[in-house]
């Protein structure tokens, strides 16, 4: 990884840590969660934490981690990503010396960071890890990710006959568009953190804003 160390320095303060985990903390080459994506959710988490408080050191591995396995999203095992990566995230802090209590919590937030695990969070570190990482899939980002994954699955747009599923079931699979209504627009209902629910309500209102755009032009 040649530009670890101006990756490592966009999560200062904890620039030493992330140089030792950002080589553990890829797996595959899904562009929706690459080093920008975890970039943009340490941005999130660093802003709800100012709020909230929490422990900085904690977020920091939990952000830069929370993505160490790669599970697609068409396959059968996708809920049990963040389960294996909150065991990978495990190995890895051990290894580096941290205390079991410190590596503990960091896997709980890990593990329940995922809306396909559907595991609540606990302690105020995981709720602040899964409001920055659902942030990051609502919103225009949100948007752009969605697209992205969508070709990457190979699903179309939308369907040229019934584009918003008003007499069709809807089929995320099938069409990008559907997967805004079957869970993207369901994640603004369930943020965590007072911080997280405002912050949602903006990219929520983001998101509505793409859709309504792309169903004039078609």
């Amino acid at each position: 990884m040649t530009r670890l160390p101006a990756l490592a320095a966009a999560f200062a303060p904890h620039g030493e840590l992330a140089a030792a985990l950002l080589p553990h903390a890829f797996a595959g080459n899904d562009g929706s969660h690459d080093a920008s994506h975890l970039m943009r959710v340490w941005k999130n988490a660093q802003r709800i934490q100012a709020e909230e408080g929490g422990d900085s050191r904690q977020l920091a591995a939990a952000v830069l981690l929370h993505d160490c396995v790669a599970v697609e999203k068409n396959s059968p095992r996708r809920a049990e990503a963040s389960r294996l990566a909150a065991e990978k995230a495990w190995q890895v802090l051990d290894g580096l010396g941290w205390r079991t209590l410190d590596i503990s919590a960091v896997a709980h937030a890990i593990l329940t960071h995922s809306f396909s695990a559907n595991i609540p969070p606990e302690t105020l570190e995981a709720k602040i890890l899964q409001d920055a990482d659902r942030l990051d899939a609502i919103g225009m980002v949100g948007a752009a990710r969605c697209f992205y994954i969508a070709g990457r699955m190979g699903s179309g747009l939308y369907d040229p006959l019934d584009p918003l599923a008003e007499a069709r079931p809807l089929d995320d699979k099938a069409f990008a568009i559907d997967h805004f209504e079957t869970k993207l627009f369901r994640l603004a209902d369930g943020f965590q953190t007072k911080a997280g629910r405002r912050l949602a309500v903006e990219r929520e209102a983001r998101l509505r804003s793409v859709l309504a755009m792309l169903v004039d032009e078609i």
